[in-house]
């Protein structure tokens, strides 16, 4: 899942549970929408944590030799 399932999730919460006027024997769908936005919000904020925290472990250093070419290292730590 990622930034477009949660904004999927959310929408449709947002839809059921403040457009919706429906009635369905057993099942209220305003509150089904309302768990919707809440997993879809969650899901929104999880993808950006994770998403920034790879980000956040690489670092690049660049070399220039004397002959004046250049070497580009990557480093990615796996650290939490």
């Amino acid at each position: 899942m990622g930034y477009g399932s949660g904004a999927f999730l959310l929408a449709v919460g947002l839809i059921l549970a403040l457009a919706v006027d429906k009635q369905v024997q057993g099942v209220e769908i305003t509150m089904i929408g309302w768990i919707l936005t809440a997993v879809g919000a969650v899901v929104l904020v999880l993808s950006a944590i994770t998403w920034n925290r790879g980000r956040a472990n690489r670092t690049v250093a660049t070399t220039t030799h004397r002959d004046g070419t250049q070497t580009v290292e990557e480093r990615r730590s796996s650290e939490l």
